[in-house]
Order: C-alpha cells, then structure tokens, then sequence
C-alpha cells in the first residue's frame, strides 16, 4: 500500500498508545484532484464534461467492464427508499450529476460541483469521439421506432461510425428476453453501451448482467435516445444554462412529469436542508489542529488516524489514501474526527467501494458521534462496519464474510424478472 520508506510493519500496530503509533507518517505528494462530493448519501464524481469523456476513454482502454451512472435528484429520492438503487449507486464505477439542483445544492454545502453532465450532453459528447477513434456503440431500449430514428440520425452525421441498437418488448424482461438482449449485444461487441430503461430499471439491469455482456463501458441514458431520434426536443440553450431545462420537459409531458417533479421537490428539499444544517451550520469547522492523516502499515492490515477535520482539503492533500487503499484490510481511527462535510462523507463512501471491490474490509473505529449522525443522516451508516477499537475490529474481520456476488445479482434479478424470492 505504501512504498518501503512509508511503510512500518510492527507488533504494536493495534496499539494506539505505543511510540511507533504516535509517528507521523505523510503519504507520496499527489497531484491537486478535486474531491468526490455526497449529496443523500450518494458519492458524485467531481467531472466536468470534458473531464467525464476523457474518463470514459480512460475505462475504454482498459477493457474491463464497467457501469456509469447519470444520476439526477429523482435518482437520489427513489435510493432513499430502495436500498437495491442505493448500493448500484454506490457501486457504481462513475457518478455524474445530470441535474442543475443538484449543482446548486453542492454549492451551498460548500463543495460545488463543476458542471451538469446530463447524458443527452454526454451521449453525443462520446458519438464524436466514437467516429474519431473507431469505438463501437449500441443503443438499447427505448421504443423501435425512436432507437431506429436515432441509429439513422447518427449516421447521417457520421457515415462510418459503427452503431447498431435493440428494443425488447415494454414488459418485464422475462429470461429469454434477456437471454435475446445479451446475445444481440455480445455479437456487436460494443466499446460503450447506452441502456434506456428509465431509472431504476436500467441501473439494477446493468449491474445484474454486467459480467455477462463483456462491454467496457455501460452507462443508463434516460431519455437520450428519444432526444437523438427527434421524438423529444430539448429545451433552448439559455434554458439549459439557466437550469430551468425541467420546466421544458414538464410542459411537454405534464401528466407524466408533474406528480414525480412535486414529490422529488419535496423530499429532495426536506432531506437537503437536513444535510445542509448538520454538516455545515450546525457543527461550524473549527481551526485545523492538525493537517494530515498518520498511518501504521503491515503487510494484511493498514490503519489510518484521520485527523480533527475531514473535508475538502484533507481530501486534496491525502488524496494517495483513496490511490493505494485496497491492497489490505483498512482500520480507520475516527475518534478525533469533530467535523465532517460532504466531501469528507464522499472520500468515506469511495474508499469503502475501493476496499471492498478487491475483497478486503474497511472498518471505522470509534467514529465520534458527529461522524455517526452524519452517516446517519445519508442513510449509509449501516454499509459501515464499525469497532469501539483495533483489536474489536481485526474480530471483526475475521468474522466477515462479504455477501457473495451471485446473491446480490439474484435480488436485482428478482426485481428484474419477477423470479421468486
């Protein structure tokens, strides 16, 4: 996890009193990158656009299959309430905001994201580097007439582009559909793969069959390939910069849109206000006592002192935690931690998703009680294991035993395509 001169394997690495605990060890400098920011216990990407492309490649290149969410305030209300949307969100390999709410929500928790990156901006954004550099795509879902009309669409404007799309049938998937779905998708052997299901059909789709359909990127679009086909306009420009596109949409579909627009409105603003004054008027940052954090390492086990503030600029500065995190089984001290804002929740929930995807554990020792009602409050406390100290914690470890994959693809089947429970 940390190169040799970082490193310290010693027998009073579970003791927080011993001379060699008490060391103050400072990770490799790391490059400025801007922190993840959470909102209802959801970690955002901090991505421009551009950014968010360049990404995207980055995923491409590397072969290895991968799911991106386009997340937007609905997102957020329906995970309050579907602990199975929750978890994709989590788990999910890129979080970007495609809402203007949401944009303007981090700004005033102190942490503002850069840009909306909804996906009928990102999907054309990623149609102009496909043509360039010879990606394959494949649309699926929407209607046939609107995912035929938007394959067209696209070729006109780049003839040699290779794109090809499938729309099941509008019911439950059954098995065989699935079976239809994941043939005709193996066969195209895409480089990046547009679902538009709607959410959260889409998003538990793409997790439950990601393995299976062997594509590099898959990312759930909403209504994109509607918008590509012409069925649906987009509002003007000074709209979209206003961020008052969702008026647009709700005068073309008002009997759709306008329950879901009131009943999000409601509870994202509730549950936004509550997180507003916890993490930022309530508990005021107080003067930084000390900068950053101080790690023990051995071989199995990793334990990290996180320091009196965890915020944007910890984050910044400590960056090379989340680089190198998931090597071994992480202790992370939270005792000192008396103030918390939304990046610190985010660098919380992406080090959990890095530890755990290599099969290892993350464990929060002695979380003070602002940290625990934090958590609480964004619905994540429970994905935490927690220990009153090291030894409870290395226990613990021993007695975890992560859910199995399979289990967590039959719940999302079981929603999918109705099997029995």
């Amino acid at each position: 996890m940390l190169s040799n001169e970082h490193a310290i394997a010693t027998d009073a690495y579970f003791d927080p009193g011993s001379e060699i605990a008490r060391t103050r060890l400072i990770g490799p400098p790391q490059p400025a990158t801007a922190p993840p920011i959470a909102m209802l216990g959801v970690a955002f990407n901090n991505l421009s656009l551009p950014e968010t492309v360049s990404y995207i490649e980055k995923m491409i290149a590397a072969r290895t299959p991968r799911y991106i969410v386009t997340a937007n305030v609905d997102f957020l209300v329906q995970s309050q309430r579907d602990a199975e949307l929750h978890r994709v969100l989590l788990d999910a390999h890129l979080v970007v905001c495609d809402g203007t709410p949401l944009v303007w929500a981090s700004r005033l928790l102190g942490n503002p994201l850069p840009e909306r990156v909804a996906g009928s901006d990102l999907v054309p954004e990623l149609i102009r580097v496909a043509a360039k550099k010879n990606y394959r795509l494949f649309f699926l879902g929407a209607t046939p007439e609107a995912n035929e009309q938007a394959i067209a669409n696209v070729r006109k404007q780049f003839p040699n582009l290779d794109i090809s799309g499938y729309s099941p049938p509008f019911r439950p998937l059954s098995t065989s559909d699935n079976e239809e779905i994941i043939a005709r998708i193996r066969a195209a052997r895409p480089d990046i793969l547009c679902v538009a299901f709607g959410c959260p059909k889409a998003e538990k789709w793409m997790v439950a069959n990601l393995h299976s359909l062997c594509v590099p990127v898959t990312i759930g679009v909403g209504g994109t390939i509607d918008f590509l086909a012409g069925r649906m306009k987009r509002a003007p420009l000074w709209m979209q910069r206003a961020g008052i596109e969702w008026l647009f949409r709700l005068w073309q579909e008002p009997r759709r849109l306008f329950r879901r627009y009131v009943t999000d409105l409601w509870h994202f603003g509730h549950a936004m206000l509550a997180q507003l004054w916890y993490l930022k008027i309530h508990f005021r940052p107080m003067v930084r006592r000390e900068f950053s954090c101080r790690v023990i390492s051995e071989p199995a086990w990793c334990r990290i002192w996180m320091p009196e503030k965890i915020d944007a600029t910890l984050v910044r500065h400590d960056r090379w935690i989340l680089e190198d995190a998931g090597r071994c089984h992480c202790l992370l001290d939270l005792a000192d931690t008396d103030f918390v804002d939304s990046s610190g929740i985010g660098m919380l929930l992406q080090l959990r998703r890095q530890v755990q995807s290599t099969g290892k554990c993350l464990v929060l020792i002695a979380p003070s009680h602002v940290l625990r009602r934090a958590l609480e409050l964004m619905h994540v406390k429970d994905l935490f294991l927690i220990a009153s100290d090291a030894m409870e914690a290395r226990k613990l470890i021993e007695r975890q035993k992560p859910q199995p994959e399979a289990a967590y693809k039959s719940n999302l089947e079981n929603f999918l395509y109705g099997v029995p429970a």
